[in-house]
């Protein structure tokens, strides 16, 4: 049984809370925690003057005290509760001497899915959650459910938990961040694939995978866990499974689960749709969609399901057409923050392309995109502060290739469209597909996103 949220409204109603991190997700949060008698503080690296004047008087007009700039977490010993930011570990030393002192550490995602009414839907791995997420709510939407999503998409949910009920459905995409304190499991819980990512903020690999293994780890027997049988990481999870497992796969016939047969989709024998009626391009979006289908096998039809699945063209910033100039057609795949995200990209086009990518340094291995992107790639175009790595994985595969890509180093995103529309024939694809987070140069991948767009958009015919 779920916990009812009355027991957390007793709980937080006159307590000392900080919420560390003033973000998307806790602005939210930190006018509920009000609204539910909790006396709030929140805390953030960021200066008043970095912040917009008026969260900040809606803010100090609720009451709420504000702790700015780089000496934030100095003492965070006099909260009862902390809310920490998704992307703060746990290990952090202002956060282990506050447990020390009894503090309650928690985020607002254990928190919601801890209390949340309605069946939850995790989906998390290394490449594919938003579309996953997407495609999931979608159908869900369509057999008629009031569907909520949230997570690392979508609009913070844990503010509008009154609002939801049993007969509800929550989809929410799970970050690894998200997932690394978590003490509780969704009900349906989706593993699309792992790969080496974030390694910036993990300790190792090993570290990644048990995060992601939250997802399901805390799950009761009759909760569901939707694994990628294509995935040697995923398919060895299968014996710490605490529910009932359902697998998809691209290869063939398996009798619980998702597949891709002779170019049809099915779900347990069923037929969905065929390969060519689907509207997303690219093998790695089936598989999304076989994932999709055994999350919510026990919730919808196959109709829905089909509507789906040869109707939905996609999420924003992802393989997402953008325009055709002169012939040539630009693709924005900003959610590409990985080497093997960027791969399955370069996968769905027909052609080699003109690639424009680099950006933040994760510390991730870019030779698994350099060896299976080589032969996909006309022209590399790099940008941001890995593009001298990104090139030495390439120029290293090059020496045992009979061709040799042409690899131009630009300073700014314009400059590589720029350059990217000089050299592009007709019949080319030029895509921005960066294999890397863009922390380096914008604030989320959105904006890199919109940036590119804005400037393809710009682009004048001659």
């Amino acid at each position: 049984m779920k916990k009812e949220f009355t027991e957390f409204k007793e709980f937080i109603k006159g307590k000392n809370v900080g919420v560390v991190g003033v973000g998307v997700s806790n602005i939210p949060l930190i006018f509920f925690l009000v609204k539910l008698g909790a006396t709030v503080t929140a805390m953030d690296k960021r200066t008043e003057a970095e912040f917009d004047d008026r969260i900040i008087e809606e803010f100090r007009g609720k009451g709420v005290r504000l702790i700015l700039g780089d000496n934030y977490l100095d003492d965070l010993t006099e909260f009862q509760v902390i809310f920490k930011t998704p992307s703060m570990r746990i290990d952090n030393t202002a956060l282990i001497k506050a447990k020390k002192s009894g503090a309650y550490i928690t985020s607002e995602m254990e928190e919601f899915v801890k209390y949340c009414p309605a069946k939850t839907f995790g989906v998390t791995g290394s490449d594919g959650k938003t579309t996953t997420t997407t495609i999931i709510y979608n159908i869900l939407k369509e057999e008629g459910y009031k569907t909520w999503v949230g997570g690392n998409i979508g609009t913070p949910l844990f503010s509008k938990i009154e609002e939801m009920n049993e007969q509800d459905k929550v989809v929410l995409e799970l970050s690894s961040f998200q997932l690394m304190t978590m003490d509780v499991s969704t009900d349906v819980a989706v593993m699309t694939n792992l790969t080496p990512n974030h390694l910036d903020m993990h300790k190792d690999m090993k570290e990644y995978i048990e995060a992601k293994k939250n997802i399901f780890k805390y799950q009761k027997k009759d909760d569901i866990l939707v694994l990628n049988k294509d995935d040697a990481i995923v398919k060895s999870m299968y014996d710490e499974a605490k529910g009932r497992v359902s697998w998809f796969t691209l290869n063939g016939n398996i009798e619980d689960g998702a597949y891709l047969e002779n170019d049809k989709l099915f779900i347990k024998g069923k037929e969905v749709c065929k390969s060519n009626e689907v509207k997303l391009i690219g093998i790695h979006n089936i598989a999304n969609l076989l994932a999709a289908f055994c999350a919510v096998y026990d919730d919808a039809s196959i109709k829905s399901m089909r509507k789906v699945a040869t109707t939905f063209k996609g999420v924003e910033h992802r393989c997402e057409f953008v325009r055709r100039i002169e012939g040539v057609d630009y693709y924005n795949d900003s959610i590409a923050s990985s080497p093997t995200r960027t791969l399955a990209g370069l996968r769905a086009f027909k052609k080699p392309v003109i690639l424009i990518a680099g950006g933040y340094d994760k510390n991730i291995p870019f030779e698994p995109l350099a060896e299976g992107g080589y032969e996909k790639i006309k022209t590399l175009i790099l940008l941001g502060v890995t593009k001298d790595k990104i090139k030495k994985a390439f120029d290293d595969v090059s020496k045992s290739k009979v061709y040799e890509i042409d690899i131009i180093s630009v300073n700014t995103l314009e400059e590589a469209v720029n350059v990217a529309r000089k050299i592009a024939q007709k019949g080319d694809i030029v895509t921005l597909s960066p294999a890397c987070a863009s922390f380096d140069m914008f604030k989320n991948f959105a904006e890199r996103g919109l940036e590119f767009k804005r400037i393809v958009n710009n682009l004048i015919s001659e």
